[in-house]
């Protein structure tokens, strides 16, 4: 039996409610079926907005076996493409990001307009036309400050993930942020586990001390059912939307993206030690009141993020291999906030440092013993652990639906 095969039976096989089989986090060849049928055609979150301020400037990422660029065109157009000369295939850019002028590849030189067309190409001769090797796009979307790409020939639809998180992001105004901090991790964890380990805080009081200070560990925050029941969750919600802000839980139909605004702890303002704010300087000043918790955004397979009233902080999962997976954390700003005046970058900061290094500590030792011959499925914690058992729920018909197979797409609810 083939990868293929064996993968859809197991899907289907898979009693609800428990963890899947160990080949799914293990197995080299159900990886490349993960990247096939996910990663290389679903919309991906590749960066910010902000973080392409002028003409020229660019920033990289590696999906499995493609890397690509994305820019800033000179009349001022984001666009993605393929990182690869169309001479002999070489990177154009192996930075992380910079600024350039044109995109000129290092091994011969061919030069690349910002918009993808070829404009110089040494010695090829008479009837060489370089119209016809102008950069491979990639499609590239923006929304409130964040860019999406995808790899696929035909990408699904981005306009309801567009109108659903559009009215919350839009009040923090995150095209006028700055990225203060960035820092990428990788974890030596399938991609699944880190995903998994994020939709649940039933670990969090027992590894996560900085975090519990101010983030709350009901599952009505962090899963996916009962916060329109919570007293607490809906007068936050009645209050916000009071003032102008989408606060309420929303989920996709297939599942794959969620918004909702959430206390924090305490009255807490922000993810620092003390509950205040990180940074003296708000994200917008259209945004009158400070104590607003946090907007939970999640787009499977590969961002969830914290916006607050001070800052945001977005999270990017790039799977490497059968059990590596990269983390970028980024932590974004008012554009004219100044470190060591209007925010202490360690205060900013430290909250999810610590977090993210307990994370990767925590989905380390969940892959040791998901890789032992003796693992065998378990039970997941129907009250703490909906959001996970969400997630599987998604990538199962995902996966089912990509191999061929008749998944049914069932809608959570709050």
């Amino acid at each position: 039996m083939n990868a293929h095969q064996d993968m859809l039976g197991r899907l289907r096989g898979h009693r609800p409610g428990t963890t899947l089989d160990g080949k799914f986090y293990t197995d080299a060849d159900y990886f490349k079926l993960d990247m096939e049928h996910i990663w290389y055609r679903e919309w991906l979150f590749a960066g910010h907005d902000c973080e392409l301020a002028k003409p020229g400037s660019y920033i990289t990422l590696q999906i499995g076996d493609y890397p690509v660029i994305v820019l800033r065109s000179g009349d001022g157009a984001i666009r993605a493409f393929h990182n690869s000369c169309r001479h002999r295939g070489s990177r154009l850019c192996s930075a992380e990001r910079g600024t350039v002028a044109k995109l000129v590849c290092p091994y011969h030189q061919w030069t690349y307009e910002l918009d993808g067309r070829l404009l110089f190409a040494r010695d090829m001769g008479a009837n060489f036309d370089a119209r016809q090797y102008g950069l491979k796009p990639v499609h590239c979307e923006s929304v409130g400050g964040y860019l999406w790409i995808c790899l696929a020939k035909d990408a699904p639809d981005f306009e309801a993930f567009r109108a659903q998180v559009m009215p919350y992001l839009a009040p923090h105004r995150l095209k006028d942020a700055k990225v203060a901090f960035e820092s990428t991790i990788v974890e030596q964890a399938n991609w699944k586990l880190v995903w998994e380990n994020n939709r649940e805080c039933y670990h969090c009081s027992g590894n996560h001390p900085e975090l519990c200070r101010t983030f709350p560990e009901a599952p009505t925050v962090s899963g996916v059912q009962g916060a329109k029941d919570d007293p607490l969750i809906s007068a936050h919600w009645d209050r916000c939307e009071e003032a102008g802000l989408p606060s309420t839980f929303k989920i996709s139909e297939s599942g794959q993206f969620r918004t909702a605004r959430m206390p924090l702890l305490r009255n807490a303002l922000s993810y620092t030690m003390s509950g205040k704010p990180a940074v003296n300087r708000p994200l917008s000043s259209s945004i009158e009141d400070g104590n607003i918790g946090t907007l939970l955004l999640f787009h499977y397979p590969t961002t969830w993020n914290h916006v607050l009233g001070d800052h945001a902080v977005s999270f990017r999962v790039l799977p490497i291999g059968p059990k590596e997976t990269q983390v970028t954390t980024k932590w974004l700003v008012h554009k004219d906030a100044v470190e060591g005046v209007d925010y202490n970058l360690d205060d900013l900061t430290h909250v999810w440092t610590m977090t993210n290094d307990q994370d990767r500590q925590i989905v380390e030792e969940n892959q040791r013993g998901v890789s032992s011959p003796a693992y065998t499925p378990g039970p997941y914690a129907p009250d703490h652990e909906g959001g996970v058992m969400q997630f599987v729920e998604w990538y199962r018909n995902a996966m089912e639906a990509s191999l061929g197979g008749d998944a049914v797409r069932l809608r959570s609810v709050a």
